[in-house]
């Protein structure tokens, strides 16, 4: 069973930064698709971005040019580096973990919230 732990949330001026962690235990990470996910309130969770195998990396046009997720497989750590955030970026942010060849997942973190003001 696969735990995972977002952790570096926080309140940030629009234009500034925050990098989200996503500690995994129970499961090395090396073997998972990791995706972010996020879930403003009264809005449906939004995907993030997700990093696969062969640290190949998916954004949507929301958050492209802005958000960049990477590994550190040694720490067993995903990370969400997010810049130039703004007010609608407000979220809970969510890590998950899931097979690399299915767009399901099987594991979820808590979440950290995220918050953005103008």
């Amino acid at each position: 069973q696969v735990q995972l732990l977002e952790s570096g949330g926080g309140l940030v001026q629009a234009g500034g930064s925050l990098r989200l962690s996503c500690a995994a235990s129970g499961g090395s990470i090396v073997s998972y698709a990791m995706g972010w996910f996020r879930r403003a309130p009264g809005k449906e969770r939004e995907f993030v971005g997700r990093t696969s195998l062969g640290s190949s990396v998916l954004y949507p046009e929301s958050v492209k040019g802005r958000f960049t997720i990477s590994r550190d497989n040694a720490k067993n750590t995903v990370y969400l580096q997010m810049n130039s955030l703004k007010p609608e970026d407000t979220a809970v942010y969510y890590c998950a973990a899931g097979q690399p060849r299915s767009i399901l997942y099987d594991y979820w973190g808590r979440g950290t919230q995220v918050t953005v003001s103008s």
